[in-house]
């Protein structure tokens, strides 16, 4: 492991559990979640891009991709996350054994700047109503049950 991957989280660290609202939940992304994860973000390329965090960063590919390769995608998050190199987590509408994808969350060690931490979140267009609401509760929840300084974290306000 390179120096930032050995310390973006203790070496014993397991993720907290996350929140969950009456409007959505979180669960670790996976394999699982491929149709209904492509699904989700590629019928809102364009709302996504212009979400914040999002704006001018090449992600999604206005072009869109196959579900092979959302496929690989996805299981290269599931393997970051097994290995605490950075958590993915699919944002699912409501409570309970649903799993209709509405979102997604990142948290990942900075690239750009060793020791900050990059979240990013996006939602659906036609949930775009509860992107604030996503916003906080991934705030709070980083606030109150990660290992991180708040201060470090870097997650564009909504």
């Amino acid at each position: 492991m390179s120096e930032p991957e050995q310390s973006f989280v203790p070496a014993d660290f397991e993720a907290p559990a996350p929140p969950e609202t009456a409007a959505f939940r979180l669960e670790p992304l996976g394999a699982r979640h491929n149709e209904a994860d492509l699904a989700a973000w590629s019928g809102s390329i364009a709302h996504i891009r212009a979400t914040p965090g999002f704006v001018d960063g090449g992600w999604p590919p206005p072009e869109g991709m196959s579900a092979e390769a959302n496929l690989a995608d996805l299981e290269r998050h599931a393997e970051d996350f097994a290995a605490r190199r950075g958590f993915t987590y699919s944002v699912l509408e409501g409570r309970g054994a649903g799993t209709e994808v509405i979102g997604c969350l990142y948290v990942y060690p900075s690239k750009e700047t060793p020791g900050r931490v990059r979240v990013s979140s996006w939602v659906r267009a036609d949930r775009a109503h509860l992107d604030a609401e996503l916003y906080g509760a991934v705030v709070d929840w980083l606030a109150g049950a990660w290992p991180f300084d708040p201060a470090l974290v870097d997650y564009a306000s909504r």
